[in-house]
């Protein structure tokens, strides 16, 4: 019943978030970066249906370019530290030994920062961008997905299925591929549905640090940045783009907590 409402609602919030990045491609009811110097820091007017920023640009079309910056970076860095962490996991979780024992000293030396202080020394080598962001994040990240995966493997290589294919005269890494990795399948996407959120909100307080995404492209982080000085005098720049971070997040959590609850074979 739960699980159902969550997939509903989560799906509800997900898709209008989602249809409004991929709108934000071919349309916007206006251009993110044109400056309306007679309208700056208006509020809802008609053209302007959530209001125009200290530059007089339009927040509706820059919450469109933003929410499309913000998934791409999302879906970009979950895949990278998925791929890499599935990888490296997989193979350390099976094959164990010296290769095992460097990875984890490796990776638990990763683990001990927080990620999102990660990225950041990693942003400030690299240099504010859109790729930079994605690099930074995915190696911030990687390291949950290879410890989540490792854990997944060490305990499926010795089931009665891995000992079979063996028995049948199946090499490592068709064992691996063809019955390991479809059995990790699950925590591994309930893992990247929660990397999901997490990347949405480091970006955009990446961004809301200068470090994301140049001035003047959109992003919900920035936005929120720019928003600080005009709190008070124009708090519709601050509550629309954070607002809509809030209800990312609740879609991607509720979409989350109903993928496990549908892959958890006790329910």
């Amino acid at each position: 019943m739960f699980a159902r409402l969550n997939l509903i609602f989560g799906g509800i919030l997900g898709s209008v978030v989602l249809g409004m990045a991929l709108l934000a491609l071919v349309w916007t009811p206006a251009s993110p970066v044109a400056i309306d110097p007679i309208n700056r820091l208006s509020g809802p007017i008609p053209g302007h249906l959530f209001g125009t920023d200290e530059f007089g640009r339009d927040i509706l079309s820059r919450i469109m370019t933003g929410a499309w910056t913000s998934l791409s970076v999302a879906f970009l860095t979950v895949a990278f530290a998925v791929i890499c962490g599935s990888a490296i996991g997989l193979l350390t979780g099976f094959y164990r030994g010296w290769f095992d024992r460097i990875a984890m000293l490796l990776n638990d030396a990763l683990l001990a920062f927080p990620g999102i202080l990660l990225a950041l020394g990693i942003v400030a080598i690299i240099g504010p961008s859109k790729y930079g962001i994605i690099i930074a994040l995915g190696i911030a990240y990687t390291p949950k997905v290879i410890r989540i995966v490792r854990g997944t493997v060490l305990s499926l290589r010795q089931k009665e299925f891995v000992e079979a294919s063996r028995a049948l005269g199946n090499g490592s890494v068709f064992t691996m591929l063809r019955h390991v990795l479809p059995n990790s399948f699950a925590p591994i996407a309930v893992l990247a549905t929660s990397l999901f959120g997490w990347v949405i909100l480091a970006e955009s307080a990446l961004s809301f640090l200068g470090l994301g995404v140049p001035p003047p492209a959109a992003t919900w982080g920035n936005m929120l940045s720019a928003a600080r000085p005009h709190l008070s005098t124009a708090p519709w720049m601050s509550i629309i783009p954070g607002g809509f971070i809030a209800l990312t997040l609740l879609s991607i959590n509720l979409l989350g907590d109903a993928l496990r609850d549908w892959l958890d074979p006790r329910m």
